[in-house]
């Protein structure tokens, strides 16, 4: 049996006791050592942050109070037909056929109230101008075509009041040869979300909510219940300000084709197919490759819940940079795959999957901040909980934890914070960490059994011993994701397993994926 240098000097007395007490038949039993009452402190240091660091998006033309209009009308549906009512000027022109409308205008500063409800009818709008189109207590179902078709390049402001519905047609007859739909709520141009009401949409022709140019969200509640393919889909880019995003979709929860996404505040549901979050214009497969689109996702803050049962959780096909907000991932694929560096500058991350890499990046991943839980849980695949195929993984703050088959090894050459990879254990058990003097360094309780865990945190000092306790108990304890951030731990038993910290990483366990340490460690 292997002894470790032993803490409190009561410790060797009990251990020789133990043997003079024992009789020859009980030479061979093992002496089980449990941890004694520890305090559980809250360590989370936060390094410079490195990736698209402050970009918002921000743009004083996306806010409707910026705005003004001198002339409202108002549209009002009742079953097979609509009212139109307040002066109409004299360059906007509507015709209708039933609850089909379609509005033609050539000025601007027109504000149009659209309301009432139709189950056979649809809102189609030209305009040379932007304008501002309020919805309040609209229900539009179209048999044949999208619920709202707006064919005009311009920034049109969305703004919702009360509760609304749209519902498009499972295939579309009415659209000329010449024009583009392919959405339930579709527009040419720049679609700007605000306002204090809902706006609920299924999509069973195709998207939800398209624009051919950008989408930005800034209040709101956008629920897309259902759609045959993304729940929302731009050309240009996508940027949420705030608001609740509910997105149910059998491709992606959010397609940016040709552009970047982000993401500044809000509160989103994504369950998709496909990626919940997708910046998917891929330069090097283009057939004309443009390089000055940046399909990047940065996201800045909000809380967002993605679930995919065939793909990705996020994805950018250029970096991609997590700067603050709380995420939980449970995806099919990678739960985060940058084709770009990856960084996490902060933000609670929570990112578990199936069927692949819990995070995945072509080009390195920086971690500066944060609190980071990766999990890959398929054990007869090389699944990794950081992936970043042989390229730079550079840790210099944050509390990082990774459970799969193997992980990237950190690059020591320059990271600051220090690192440790282990073997796993049993799934629903806790992982405690604690120094020779008992200072606790890390209380996990492990959700599943993996074969390597890799843990980096400024608890971890240079020069110090660490032992490693499983099972026991926390008293008074507040956890994030499994990571007990207070309390007082006790009982565990102590595995025999121990570590010195004399360089970056140290490696006492586990397997290692692609290193991160270019000409390997």
């Amino acid at each position: 049996m292997k002894y470790k240098t032993l803490k409190k000097g009561i410790i060797l007395a009990t251990v020789l006791a133990v043997f003079m007490a024992c009789s020859t038949d009980d030479e061979n039993d093992e002496i089980v050592i449990t941890s004694e009452a520890i305090t559980i402190t809250d360590t989370n240091t936060t390094g410079t942050a490195e990736g698209d660091t402050d970009n918002t998006g921000a743009d004083e033309d996306d806010l409707v109070e910026n705005a003004t209009f001198e002339n409202t009308v108002q549209i009002v549906f009742s079953n097979t037909s609509a009212t139109i009512t307040n002066p109409v000027p004299e360059d906007v022109v509507i015709t209708q056929d039933g609850a089909n409308v379609t509005v033609n205008s050539s000025i601007s500063k027109v504000a149009y109230e659209i309301s009432g409800t139709t189950t056979n009818g649809m809102l189609k709008m030209y305009s040379d101008k932007k304008f501002k189109l309020s919805l309040s207590d609209l229900s539009i179902t179209n048999t044949d075509g999208p619920a709202i078709n707006i064919q005009s390049s311009k920034t049109i402001f969305v703004v919702l009041e009360g509760t609304n519905y749209l519902t498009d047609a499972s295939s579309y007859s009415n659209i000329p040869d010449d024009e583009d739909a392919k959405a339930t709520f579709f527009s040419e141009g720049q679609l700007v979300f605000s306002g204090s009401g809902a706006l609920n949409v299924e999509g069973n022709y195709k998207h939800g909510i398209a624009s051919d140019d950008y989408i930005r969200v800034i209040s709101g509640e956008i629920t897309v219940s259902e759609a045959a393919s993304d729940a929302i889909h731009t050309n240009d880019y996508i940027i949420v300000d705030g608001g609740t995003l509910n997105l149910t979709a059998d491709s992606d929860g959010m397609d940016c084709e040709e552009g970047y996404i982000i993401i500044n505040n809000g509160t989103f549901t994504i369950n998709a197919v496909d990626d919940g979050i997708v910046a998917s214009y891929d330069i090097d497969e283009a057939d004309e490759p443009d390089d000055t689109i940046t399909p990047n996702v940065t996201i800045n803050g909000g809380e967002l819940v993605i679930n995919t049962s065939e793909g990705e959780g996020m994805e950018s096909k250029g970096m991609m940079t997590i700067n603050d907000g709380t995420i939980n991932i449970n995806a099919y694929d990678d739960g985060l795959n940058a084709i770009g560096h990856l960084y996490i500058n902060g933000g609670n991350n929570y990112v578990y999957a199936t069927k692949n890499d819990a995070i995945d990046s072509n080009e390195g991943i920086t971690i500066t901040g944060g609190i980071t839980i990766a999990i890959a849980v398929r054990v007869d695949e090389p699944d990794g909980s950081f992936d970043t195929d042989d390229n730079t993984f550079k840790i210099t703050g944050g509390t990082i934890l990774g459970l799969g088959l193997n992980t990237s090894f950190p690059t020591a050459s320059v990271s600051t914070q220090n690192t440790v990879i282990l073997d796993g254990i049993s799934a629903n058990t806790i992982l405690n960490i604690q120094s020779d003097n008992e200072i606790e360094a890390l209380t996990y309780l492990v959700p599943n059994k993996v074969q390597t865990i890799i843990y980096s945190n400024a608890k971890l000092e240079t020069g110090e011993t660490y032992n490693i306790f499983t099972g026991g108990s926390v008293s008074n304890g507040t956890e994030v994701n499994g990571i007990y951030t207070s309390g007082t731990y006790s009982g565990g038993t102590d595995s025999g397993d121990y570590f010195t910290i004399n360089s970056t990483v140290t490696q006492i366990g586990g397997e290692l994926g692609p290193t991160g340490e270019p000409g390997g460690r």
